[in-house]
Order: C-alpha cells, then structure tokens, then sequence
C-alpha cells in the first residue's frame, strides 16, 4: 500500500493529528479484539504527542486506556530513571497521568549490565504477549517511528549489524558513533505492524525527509520500513517539509 503523507503547519497541529489517529485506532482495535497495542518512539515529536494524550481533558477521556499495552521501539542501554531513557520520556510526558495498568506498561530494560540480556528479555515478552506462530512476528496495531538526522528509525542506524537481521524480534544493536549498545525492535517485527506513523518535525529534518521520501531506495534504514500488511502514515510540519 502506497504510503500516506499529512503536512501539519505547526507541531501543534502534527500532535493534535497524531492524537486523533491514536484514539480513532485505539476504538477500532478494542472494539475488534479487546485490545489495543502500541510501539512507543522517543524524541521531542512524539513527546508532544505523549503530553497532548495526557493534558487534554477530551482526548484523555476518549482513550481507553485499561485495554491499551504500550511497548517501545527501542531504548538506550541506560536505566529508566535516566534523562537518556525512552521510557522514562514516556513515563513522565503520559504514563504518570493516565489510569493505564501497571501491567499493561512492557518496557525494555536498559538498566542490565548486558544489553544483549535485555534484548533477550524483552524478546521473550513480546512472544509472550503476542504468542506468534513459528516464523511470524508480532503485530502490533500501532508502532510509531521517527527519524534521525542520518535516516535512522528506532535504534537501526545505518551500516550497523541489526539491519541485516531477519529472525530476531530485538537485538542489542552497536553503534559506533555512540560508543554504545541500543536495544531495538527488528525490521521483520515493525514492517509487520498493522498501522505505522512516522512523526517528524522541525527545518533540521527537512534533507533527511528528502532524501528518505525521494532518495535512492534502501540508502537509509527509513527507507527500509515498508509495512507487509499494514499501512504507512507520514505525519511532518511544514518545516520539515520545506524540501519536498
């Protein structure tokens, strides 16, 4: 399915779309099944997201959050009381603020010495969770995903070795430039997602946008998100697509 593009004129706007296609989702999905997963991203976009979720009276309402299960892309090999800490960003924008079960709040666990064990762990919970049959991978219904300024998505950076894995469902990922592990979501597990949104905003993303959107295909780790079943939503303000 040919992906969707949605040009915001502020980040405002872009959280206040982002947010209506989180509640619209979040309906269908407990309506259908019970239950409503989601794949959370870190970065400023979608905390602004996060805390509109939380702050608005209407949207907050709307949710029903009993029946939602949030998990997370990728985070860093840090604790979750960490500034770095995608959870902790999460945590403290929206999940402090909303009436979300404890146990509905699946988090990588950055804090092990060994960020391959907390790849392991957090593999074995979403097999857990999502009980997949032999050689699937989880669906979630809504994973989002932003960008970095290198074309990078969740922790998949370019030349690293997680992008070449095709079993896995998350793997502690090197990446030189930090010095650092980061444990991420493989691309088998987000391109089985039902509905993907990209968030992206600010002039700093404009080439990157470019160059993922109309560049050569499969030079960026964005490029290479490419839902088998699902579909494909980018969300960007007008400053990040200044160039397109």
């Amino acid at each position: 399915m040919k992906p969707l593009l949605h040009i915001a004129a502020s980040v405002a706007e872009l959280s206040q779309a982002a947010a209506t296609e989180f509640v619209r989702q979040a309906k269908e999905a407990v309506q259908a099944k019970g239950v409503f997963t989601v794949s959370l991203s870190g970065g400023s976009t979608p905390k602004s997201l996060y805390t509109l979720l939380a702050d608005d009276a209407s949207l907050r309402a709307a949710v029903p959050w009993n029946q939602v299960h949030f998990f997370w892309g990728d985070e860093r090999h840090v604790p979750p009381d960490h500034p770095e800490s995608n959870y902790r960003m999460a945590h403290e924008a929206m999940l402090t603020k909303v009436p979300v079960p404890p146990a509905n709040v699946h988090r990588i666990k950055g804090e092990y010495p060994q960020a391959g064990h907390a790849a392991d762990e957090y593999e074995q919970t979403l097999r857990e969770f999502f009980h997949p049959a032999a050689g699937q991978f989880p669906r979630f219904d809504l994973l989002l995903l932003g960008i970095g300024p290198d074309g990078h998505t969740a922790s998949l950076f370019p030349g690293t070795a997680a992008l070449h894995e095709q079993a896995r469902l998350a793997v502690a990922n090197w990446v030189d430039k930090f010095n650092a592990y980061r444990i991420t979501l493989t691309l088998p597990v987000l391109n089985s997602a039902a509905n993907i949104v990209f968030l992206v905003s600010g002039g700093e993303k404009a080439e990157t946008l470019r160059a993922v959107l109309h560049g050569e295909p499969g030079r960026l780790p964005a490029q290479l998100i490419n839902p088998t079943r699902g579909t494909l939503l980018w969300l960007v303000d007008r400053q990040a697509a200044r160039l397109l």
